[in-house]
């Protein structure tokens, strides 16, 4: 595995060599050709019930509504849209720290929206995650070499002494100093605590990590820290990362690919060039005109595109294309009944540039040459 190259003599293959003996090496279980992560259809429904004493099933909240994305290895797919999309939920589901309502989550090859007990717990050794809030995500009773042991005590992987000189190494990796691993979190600093998250998920060397919005709850210049600190493992390591962000301008300059959620659907999928420069789904071109640039040039040109109303709520979601309600070009259309009607699916415009809108063909990005509207 990739980390061989980069573990200490004492730890080298450790974890490589205890997946190898439970048939879990990548090499023997996928193809070449097989993309990573498949997901189909995936639903992920939180039920909402009312009564007190007699409860009642009166509605579901539709997190995830029917999504669907590829993830090759060694790449990054960035999963970006407004607060309460659904994003952390589609990466939670995806570890499965919460049950798919419907869907498939093929992890190299094997569904794992069914797995239990035994078989799901090693299936997660290959999946990991770095949570949101580096402060609520780490137990302020545990060291931080406790914390990064946990995972590998957890799978019974190597003896007392294996698994301290593994978590002195991972330390390393990340960037902190081994032996502030006797440290408790509150000693920390937020942009520290982000590391000891990072050095946790990799402590069990995964294929891919969940990254749910990472850098978020971190000051300006720990973000760049944070997010270089990523680039670099993934080099090393030959990670896939799903990353999971509100901000385009920060999923822009990390992903391969970039996937825009709205209400529980995907609406734009294409590289993360191709988006910025020519974003066809209205959603998305409003994100971007959020974005300021550095040419006065360019930006004397451009009109921010303010969005109407609120985001609609996900329990009782509009009819036919969700982004309707709040559409400046169905607007500018005339407001077209289709919009309104027949639920737009995703469709090729380009090359490998997805999107979900029956007018696509009219946004400026259709153009290349085109500037935002006023």
């Amino acid at each position: 595995m990739p980390h061989g190259a980069a573990s200490s003599s004492a730890t080298t293959g450790l974890v490589a060599a205890a997946s190898a003996a439970a048939g879990m090496t990548a090499a023997g279980t996928a193809a070449a050709d097989r993309p990573l992560l498949r997901v189909e259809d995936l639903k992920v429904y939180f039920p909402v019930k009312a009564g007190m004493l007699i409860e009642r099933h009166v509605g579901d909240v539709r997190a995830v509504d029917g999504i669907s994305l590829t993830l090759t290895r060694g790449e990054t797919l960035g999963l970006v849209g407004e607060s309460g999309c659904g994003k952390s939920t589609t990466g939670r589901a995806i570890v499965r720290l919460y049950d798919a309502t419907s869907g498939r989550i093929l992890f190299d090859g094997v569904d794992v929206a069914p797995l239990k007990g035994d078989a799901l717990k090693r299936m997660r050794r290959r999946m990991q995650m770095i949570f949101q809030d580096p402060y609520s995500s780490l137990d302020p009773r545990q060291t931080a070499a406790g914390t990064v042991s946990e995972p590998l005590e957890i799978h019974g992987i190597g003896s007392p002494g294996e698994r301290r000189g593994r978590v002195r190494e991972l330390l390393s990796l990340v960037g902190l100093n081994p032996d502030y691993g006797e440290r408790y979190p509150h000693e920390f600093s937020g942009g520290q605590r982000q590391r000891i998250g990072v050095a946790r998920a990799l402590a069990l060397e995964p294929d891919l990590i969940v990254a749910d919005e990472p850098i978020s709850a971190l000051d300006v210049s720990i973000q760049a820290q944070i997010i270089n600190l990523l680039e670099r493992l993934q080099d090393r390591l030959g990670l896939t990362y799903l990353f999971i962000a509100h901000d385009l301008s920060v999923v822009r300059h990390i992903s391969d690919r970039i996937a825009v959620m709205y209400l529980g659907r995907i609406v734009e999928v294409a590289s993360s060039r191709e988006l910025n420069t020519a974003p066809l789904h209205p959603y998305t071109v409003a994100l971007l005109s959020a974005i300021p640039i550095p040419d006065p040039k360019v930006e004397s040109r451009r009109r921010r595109i303010i969005l109407k109303g609120d985001v609609p709520s996900p329990v009782s979601p509009p009819s036919g294309c969700r982004f309707h309600t709040r559409c400046w070009l169905r607007e500018r259309l005339g407001n077209p009944e289709r919009c309104v009607t027949e639920d737009p699916v995703l469709r090729t415009m380009g090359l490998k540039h997805e999107v979900a809108c029956h007018f696509a063909e009219e946004t400026p990005g259709a153009t290349p040459s085109a500037v935002l509207p006023a």
